[in-house]
């Protein structure tokens, strides 16, 4: 006899069946994954999934990517290609569900029910729907407010209790724990509040020397596509200072530059960097030169994977397609619980 115990996003962790945890993220198809991505979540991914107390399902979330400005000509490609970032990057369909969002229907109904108990009041006071207010003020679109109520939906349908995400998504997750809190207390469920798992990479700066990481900033990020001289060329364009100073800077290109070196030289070397920094100085050519080197050391076996999988499409849909069959199963069982406590069935 199985016993479930009950325990989501960017996406999120979920219920255990025996010994077993279910994991669930996802990322939204943009843009192709950048550094950001890959550190802040798919390294959670890739570490949860070789943990064997864990059930892995990761998704592609194109439901969440359609509530901005897109091209529908060519979104198929762009889902496609985060398909093959995450299998390049690691995710071995043998050991996690990779699927699309939106080939799991459940995720949609299962958001419409938990609609219904949570406010529009508290989608409108969520930072982060200010934020994209003020991005796109010509498309504050219906989809936009839904949004954390959907991604409720996709943490839930899984039972997740562990979320590998970077901390910019923790406001939706406190609106899945309290869509959990409240279908739990007017219906009896055992839904799990969601945790975030959170990773060294989680904060991944801008090369801007401003905010994160990101697909929308022009001149922001590094793909995991960039080639050596594609890194170094955008690695150049970090602004940085004469090199030398009282203080080691907390903001800025520099300090970007410093958290690159954290994240793929190590903390002996940024210990030396800032002594520099402050005594004999900094010679920037050389350290964006040291760090392009160290971040396509890492992303070249990334890029070889991705060269085999696109000789192999047909490889890849049917992982897509064997995926979204299990995720389904999943997810329906879910959406049948809930809907029988609602006495819709």
């Amino acid at each position: 006899m199985v016993r479930n115990e009950l325990r989501y996003y960017g996406v999120g962790v979920c219920a255990t069946t025996n010994m077993t945890k279910r994991v669930l993220s996802g990322i939204r198809a943009n843009g192709r994954l950048h550094l950001g991505n890959y550190l802040g979540a798919v390294k959670g991914m890739l570490a949860l999934q070789e943990d064997p107390s864990y059930e892995t399902f990761y998704m592609v979330a194109d439901l969440h990517s359609i509530n901005v400005p897109y091209n529908p000509e060519n979104f198929q490609a762009a889902v496609r290609d985060v398909v093959l970032d995450y299998l390049s990057a690691g995710l071995d369909p043998e050991k996690s569900t990779i699927f699309i969002q939106s080939q799991v229907p459940q995720h949609v109904e299962l958001s419409y029910l938990f609609s219904t108990v949570i406010t529009v009041a508290r989608m409108q006071h969520l930072p982060t729907f200010k934020e994209k207010v003020k991005s796109y003020p010509e498309n504050v679109n219906m989809a936009l407010l839904y949004y954390p109520v959907l991604m409720a939906a996709d943490i839930l349908a899984y039972k997740a209790s562990l979320v590998p995400v970077g901390i910019d998504q923790e406001p939706h997750l406190e609106v899945a724990r309290e869509v959990a809190q409240k279908m739990n207390d007017r219906y009896g469920l055992n839904l799990p509040e969601p945790q975030r798992f959170a990773t060294s990479g989680e904060y991944v700066p801008s090369l801007t020397g401003e905010g994160k990481m990101a697909k929308s900033v022009e001149g922001s990020a590094i793909l995991l596509t960039d080639s050596l001289e594609t890194i170094r060329e955008r690695l150049a364009r970090v602004p940085t200072d004469s090199g030398k100073g009282e203080s080691v800077p907390i903001e800025g290109g520099v300090a970007s530059l410093l958290k690159f070196a954290e994240l793929f030289l190590g903390d002996t070397r940024v210990h030396e960097l800032k002594e520099q920094y402050t005594t004999s100085g900094i010679r920037y050519g050389d350290l964006k030169a040291e760090i392009a080197e160290a971040i396509f050391a890492e992303l070249k076996p990334i890029q070889q994977r991705r060269t085999a999988l696109e000789a192999d499409i047909e490889k890849v849909d049917r992982i897509i397609l064997e995926g979204a069959g299990k995720a389904r199963k999943v997810a329906s069982q879910t959406v049948v619980e809930v809907k029988k406590v609602m006495g819709l069935l």
